[in-house]
């Protein structure tokens, strides 16, 4: 008897325009000790499965049809008040994104200890002290610490953490891991996924791992399950799957994943038998409105400069200054960056790569160093008139698309807000086809602009913040973590967009990833950050091939190796 049991599942949104079908006759099992991994594009249709089997569909979805059974016992039917003894107690959900499943206004001790206190019966000390040892099972440093904090303290790799903490903290019999790697660089991500796969055979835990990172299935996954459109096409086991694919649709899938071991000049372009438009296009850009800004650098000269920058935060204030605690993200790092170059930051969670980005941009203001764009001062120090004027010509793609976006604004009032602000178009006649142009460009098609935020998956709300952020023809692009939310389809194309805007703009690119082949993919030179410092900057092929520092040889041996 299977532990999970899915039979023709058919999941259905009703709507003004008729009836959206995102699950159609899905039907698949999970055994004891079993991990089934469930692959597929973005709005394929994956999460909606995990949704529906506990019973979290935001409405109005409904499970029109279907069975849905656990160890035996038919949990669909089940009335709300029943499916709470079920849910977080016999099944636990790792959702996509950890900063909107966490309480901002709770600390990460006391969601903890709630969940493990309502599921279990244990004392208080004793579900305090559960909590912090979760904490250090995934990786939280200093987790007595750390577990007083908020979520917003937090860098989103270690938001991951804790949420997989929390589905952990009351040992169910099934986890549905909805990207639960996301957010993590490899080293945490390694052990994240041996936790997994230790509870797998100590527990005999059954799994779904919904990702589209193929390296995790192949390293991870016993079975692998493949949508489109709503669709169950194939289904088998991993290695079957990956090296003899049988459906022309994962043979693509497969296909587009950036290989671990060499560097290739583009990614393989995904061939479906059929277009639902979504698909990212090869596009030329000579008379499109991006490319019709002056060409500012030539290739090659220094365009950032970073000299000794530090960035220190306060985490407990006190009135006297001997008793307030600073955490320091950035310790006197110091790089640069050369027009027309693709320069990658990698590094775990909390080693600072985000805050390097949100100082350049200006989001957190330096506490001590140096920052040059083009020459003109970035800090401050010679008037804030230039460090804003030089920031005009820096756009940024945030780790998380969904906070990023305002859910009140449709698409269109999105991307085109750049373009107000700064004052670069002649009226809105002008300003609604470049938006429209820009859609196109990322793959999501015009009508989007009429969207909001929530009517998209998480990778096409990623898309959505690249068209924002080319909106208004920037020299120096900051990605971070731009494919986190992509499948293997989407990021292939949305890789190859960026080398084309490079190569036809000169468009310069600070790339910060914890995917180590997509860094190997897209970077000329790379930097490694461990505790807000710098250990080693050098080209690509020499960090992979031959890496100096003992950290950086720990990153690229614990690389999920996927070869070609």
């Amino acid at each position: 008897m299977a532990l999970l049991d899915i039979k023709n599942m058919l999941v259905e949104f009703p709507g003004r325009h008729g009836t959206f079908q995102a699950v159609k006759d899905v039907s698949l099992e999970v055994a004891e000790g079993e991990i089934l991994g469930l692959v597929g594009e973005s709005g394929a249709g994956k999460s909606t499965v995990g949704n529906a089997v506990l019973n979290l569909l935001q409405a109005p979805g409904r499970l029109s049809s279907g069975e849905v059974w656990l160890n035996g016992e038919r949990i669909d039917q089940l009335d709300k008040s029943m499916f709470r003894t079920i849910r977080g107690k016999r099944i636990s959900m790792i959702f996509q994104d950890p900063m909107t499943s966490l309480n901002p206004i709770e600390t990460i001790e006391f969601q903890l200890v709630e969940t493990i206190l309502t599921h279990m019966d244990i004392s208080r000390s004793e579900a305090e002290k559960r909590a912090v040892d979760l904490l250090e099972q995934v990786g939280i440093p200093d987790a007595p610490k750390r577990i007083k904090q908020y979520p917003h303290q937090f860098s989103g790799g270690m938001r991951q953490r804790v949420v997989i903490a929390l589905a952990l903290s009351v040992e169910p019999e099934l986890i549905i891991a909805d990207e639960p790697t996301t957010a993590l660089d490899v080293t945490i991500q390694a052990q994240i996924l041996e936790l997994i796969k230790d509870l797998c055979k100590s527990r005999n835990l059954g799994v779904i791992l919904v990702t589209h990172d193929m390296g995790v299935i192949a390293e991870t996954a016993d079975r692998v399950a493949v949508m489109y459109k709503g669709a169950l096409i194939e289904v088998g086991e991993t290695q079957q799957i990956l090296r003899d694919p049988k459906e022309p649709y994962t043979q693509s899938l497969i296909a587009a994943v950036p290989p671990s071991n060499i560097k290739i000049h583009r990614f393989p372009k995904v061939a479906l038998a059929e277009s639902d438009g979504s698909a990212l296009q090869d596009f030329d850009l000579k008379g499109h409105w991006l490319a019709s800004g002056e060409a500012h650098d030539p290739k090659g000269g220094t365009l950032l400069e970073v000299k000794n920058l530090s960035k220190r935060f306060l985490v407990q204030g006190a009135f006297l200054e001997r008793n307030r605690t600073y955490v320091d993200a950035i310790k006197s790092i110091s790089f640069d960056v050369k027009a027309g170059e693709t320069f990658g930051l990698v590094g775990e969670s909390g080693s600072g790569k985000s805050t390097v980005a949100r100082v350049i941009t200006g989001i957190h203001p330096a506490t001590s160093g140096e920052m040059r764009f083009a020459g003109k001062d970035l800090t401050g120090k010679s008037g804030k008139q230039e460090a804003i004027a030089a920031r005009q010509d820096i756009q940024m793609v945030f780790q998380d698309p969904y906070s990023s976006l305002n859910g009140r604004m449709k698409i269109g009032s999105i991307v085109a807000e750049p373009m107000i602000v700064n004052k670069l178009t002649s009226g809105a006649e002008e300003r609604n086809e470049i938006v429209a142009d820009l859609l196109e460009l990322v793959g999501l098609g015009k009508d989007a602009a009429r969207k909001y935020p929530h009517e998209f998956s998480g990778g096409q709300r990623q898309r959505i913040s690249i068209a924002r952020a080319l909106a208004t023809r920037p020299r120096f692009l900051i990605c971070d973590e731009p494919t986190s939310a992509l499948d293997v389809s989407i990021q292939a194309q949305i890789l190859n967009l960026l080398k084309d805007l490079q190569e036809e703009l000169n468009l310069t690119l600070l790339f910060i990833s914890h995917d180590l082949p997509v860094i190997r993919q897209m970077c000329d030179r790379i930097g490694v950050m461990q505790f807000g410092e710098l250990l080693e900057v050098n080209e690509t092929e020499k960090i992979f091939e031959a890496p100096e520092h003992a950290y950086t040889q720990r990153l690229v041996s614990q690389m999920p190796k996927f070869m070609k």
